[in-house]
């Protein structure tokens, strides 16, 4: 199955403490985790895509192997990998997508990080 940008949107908002926005105008939706952004999506894209963080010999070993993951348009291409929803399946874009928000949330500082830990169990 493919994912549709909707249903990015409703993953990326069922995770713990995510937060959305349109700060660079109506063509992108924004989402957070204190403030910090793991996931970008292009609404006005040709294709529907989204924008993941993920450590960068991970991303380059992604890109190798899918011809739908590639440097992220108008993003820093070492970290942040472009998927282009119609080339992947729904599991590795789901599960790419928690890897960009756990990436993140792990760089948060101590006292906010563990209000998240203690939500996981």
């Amino acid at each position: 199955m493919k994912m549709n940008i909707e249903e990015v949107r409703e993953y990326a908002m069922a995770l713990p403490g995510v937060e959305e926005d349109m700060p660079y105008g109506p063509d992108w939706l924004i989402f957070r985790i204190e403030g910090k952004i793991f996931l970008h999506i292009r609404l006005e894209a040709p294709e529907p895509v989204c924008a993941v963080k993920l450590d960068p010999d991970e991303g380059e070993e992604l890109r190798e192997h899918y011809d739908g993951i590639r440097p992220a348009y108008h993003l820093n291409k070492t970290h942040w990998n472009d998927l282009y929803l119609e080339m992947l399946d729904d599991r590795l874009v789901r599960t790419l997508i928690e890897k960009s928000y756990m990436i993140v949330r792990s760089r948060l500082p101590k006292r906010l990080r563990g209000k998240y830990e203690q939500v996981d169990g």
